[in-house]
């Protein structure tokens, strides 16, 4: 993408990380119209964070408020079940920031100007942090099968300082602004830095 181009948003009262699996129930036609388009033409959408707001429309309400910068949502599988909600998976892909959103058609959201930001390197998280990783592999060890499968999707990559930060940001028990704040920064290292604080103080790693 470069600077001039759109991507249709998704607001949630969550925050969606690069590598994070993502479970949605789409019954608005709005969001209907944009599931089958992102089906048929095998796009995207971005998921930003509420600041403001429901993720459902409510007559009178206020527009919704939402973070400039979210993670792009991949569909990796939909169903429809008879008379329910379409059923959605998607997986967290690149991060990305955006100038400004509007309200389109149905009221579906669309930012412009948006801009990907650099995916994390790889980066070991060396060993003042093995800690923090060590803490992770324990937790997923724990995890019954039907929860580990809705955290992961792919084998645990516990080499990667900023694989291991994303996980404990969907698992700890954080705000959403908490969230946010870390799936803004740049540097892995420091994102695992700040887990791995937090775990030592809650007496976890």
């Amino acid at each position: 993408m470069n600077p001039s181009d759109t991507l249709p948003l998704f607001p949630l009262q969550a925050v969606l990380f690069p590598g994070g699996l993502l479970a949605l129930k789409v019954f608005e036609p709005r969001y209907l119209h944009l599931v089958a388009r992102c089906l048929r033409e095998h796009s995207p959408f971005g998921v930003v964070c509420l600041t403001q707001g429901s993720e459902v429309r409510q007559p009178g309400a206020e527009p919704p408020r939402f973070e400039l910068l979210g993670t792009v949502a991949h569909i990796t599988a939909a169903e429809v079940p008879h008379g329910e909600p379409v059923q959605l998976r998607c997986r967290g892909g690149q991060r990305f920031r955006y100038g400004y959103a509007e309200a389109e058609g149905e009221g579906l959201w669309v930012a412009h100007g948006v801009r990907w930001l650099p995916e994390d390197p790889v980066l070991p998280p060396g060993e003042a942090l093995q800690p923090a990783v060590d803490a992770l592999a324990r937790v997923l060890d724990a995890l019954p099968p039907a929860q580990r499968a809705s955290l992961l999707d792919e084998a645990p990559r516990l080499d990667d300082a900023g694989w291991v930060a994303h996980r404990w940001c969907e698992l700890l028990p954080i705000p959403a602004a908490a969230r946010q704040r870390l799936l803004a920064l740049d540097d892995p290292l420091q994102r695992l830095q700040i887990v791995h604080t937090f775990l030592q103080q809650q007496g976890l790693a």
